[in-house]
This record gives C-alpha cells, structure tokens and sequence, in this order.
C-alpha cells in the first residue's frame, strides 16, 4: 500500500509551515471494484498522445482528472452519492444541466462547460477538488458552505461532456493539476511514486470486467450499458444460452473467455480477441437448445479477461433454470 503524500514543509518567514496537501477519501459512496470502478486517470503524455501514471493506456488525450464509473444506468438512476473527498469550502456549484450521452453536435453548446453539473471545493494551501458530472438537481451544497469529509455533494450523474455515468474528480494545486496518484509528476514506468494524496490509496486496475450476465440472444450494447440485459431465470424451453462480459480499458489482442456451466458440467467454452483499444466493449457467445431443452438446474458464466496469457481480471454469474 502506497502512503499519503506528505509535501516537504517549507518554512515561512513567520517560522510557520506551509499547509499540506489534503488527504483524499474516495469521491464517491461505492465498493472500488464491485459497484464502481476507475476507468481514467490524469494524461501524462505531453503530446496527442495518452498514457496514465502508469504509462499504460488508461486515460485519454488531455484528461485531467480521475473517472469513477458506474456499471450502469440502472445504477446511476437507483442513486450512488458523490461525496467530498476532504474537507473544506464550497468554491462554486452548478447544477440544472440534463444528464445525456455526449455526441460531437453538443461541443459548441458545452463550451465551457464541458464538466456538467459539478462542485468545486478550496483547501488550504491553494488546493482544490473539482467533482464533475453530477446527476441534474442532486447538488445538496450551496458556495462558500463548509463540508466535512464524506460530506454528500450530490450524486453521480451523466451531464456535460460525458458518455458514461461517473463522476470525474480533478485535483489542483494553485490552479495547476495534480494526479493524486503520483502527486510529484516523476514518471517511472514499472515504478510509480510510492507517495499519493490518499488516505488509502486505492489498487490501480489496468482494466476489467463491469458486469456479466446471461440473455437468450446476444444483448444489445444500449441495453448492457443500462443494466437491463441480464436474466438471473430461464425456462428449460428457451431458445438458448448466451452468457455475456462487459469490460472497460480493453487494449488489442486482450482475450475474453466466455464458459456455461451447467448442473453436469461444462456447457460451452470460447474464447475471442480484441482487436483494438477500447475505453468500454461486450463480448457474447453461447449455444442454442438442445434438443428437448435445457436441464433444470443452476448454470453459471464465467467470464475472464486476458492479457499476454495472464488474468486482468475475471467474473462469474450465476442462473437458475426451472
């Protein structure tokens, strides 16, 4: 586990220390890697370009902050609250911006707002977090109001520029961003500074599964995006078994293997490759009914991805047949 990061105290001519940085909680109330998931980091490539603090490709040209995504719009609409990762005051707020996809048509009327619905807090020192992407009419802060830390700011949402539900936390030290995961800006690729402004901080995925599930024909993306293509039941005459895993940070030749297990073993085993980066894709496969249709009994998917022979990351689902 990495430390907080603790600046060097340079000393005033009063003979006081100048103020630390603030030690950050998570910006949202959720489980890191069970409802909610970092799926970009600050951009350190100083060109077009995109490489995250770990030099892998988790970021994007310019992103200047840190996104913490939900698995879907079901999750986003039931409410998960975005919460004040230190204390301090309310700088600004904006709300009443609606919550939609991004599409390149809306660039001229997001000028400048870009962050959607959002809250900015001051901290001592000339710092400051910046939450992003709120859900329209969840503010519950006003400017200049005091919160504490785990202090609820609104909740996550899918305003301004934005095509997935997450809120997007930007961290600034006198107006200049600072990636709370290697706080100093050195990069070693393979070794990453083992000082960061969080009070726990959390594991770096390099990718992973969102959810996975099973349907009777390949889903459709929109309805994987909006939690709505999973079946937890099916009746032994249904047309067939597909099992589904839905991923984010997929980087070409990634492979997701796809096996159905049912009450007698193995159903159906397969394997495809990625052909390019993706920030977020799906993969299906399955088999039709055999003949005189499915055994009654419980099945699960298990669903892995996997990168240069090892294991990214890996999920199983469960569904019952009755």
């Amino acid at each position: 586990m990495r430390k907080t990061f603790a600046a060097a105290l340079i000393l005033l001519g009063s003979g006081a220390a100048a103020d630390p940085p603030p030690a950050l909680g998570l910006p949202a109330d959720c489980t890191l890697g069970e409802t909610c998931f970092i799926q970009q980091y600050v951009d350190f490539d100083p060109g077009s370009g995109a490489s995250d603090f770990m030099c892998q490709g988790l970021s994007y040209d310019g992103h200047r902050g840190t996104d913490f995504g939900l698995p879907s719009m079901r999750a986003m609409h039931a409410g998960v609250p975005v919460i004040a990762a230190a204390p301090g005051r309310v700088r600004g707020i904006r709300d009443g911006m609606a919550d939609r996809l991004y599409t390149d048509d809306m660039a001229a009327e997001l000028e400048g707002k870009d962050c959607g619905n959002g809250v900015a807090i001051r901290h001592a020192g000339g710092w400051e977090t910046q939450y992003c992407h709120l859900r329209q009419g969840s503010v519950r802060v006003e400017a200049e109001q005091q919160v504490e830390r785990g202090d609820v700011l609104g909740f996550i949402g899918l305003s301004g520029r934005t095509q997935f539900p997450h809120v997007h936390l930007t961290v600034r030290q006198d107006g200049e961003v600072v990636d709370p995961f290697d706080p100093d800006g050195q990069i070693t690729c393979g070794a990453p500074s083992q000082e960061t402004l969080w009070l726990d901080a959390p594991e770096y995925r390099p990718g992973g599964l969102l959810a996975a599930g099973f349907s009777t024909a390949v889903p459709s993306f929109d309805d994987i995006k909006e939690g709505i293509a999973g079946r937890t039941d099916l009746a032994p005459d249904a047309p067939a078994l597909v099992a589904w895993g839905y991923a984010f940070g997929g980087r070409a030749d990634d492979v997701m293997q796809i096996r159905i297990m049912g009450p007698e073993g193995e159903v159906f085993s397969h394997s495809t490759t990625v052909d390019k980066a993706q920030a977020q894709f799906f993969r299906a496969a399955g088999r039709r009914a055999p003949s005189g249709g499915w055994e009654a009994g419980s099945y699960s998917a298990e669903i892995s991805l996997r990168r240069d022979g090892a294991i990214v990351d890996s999920m199983t689902t469960p569904l019952t047949i009755r």
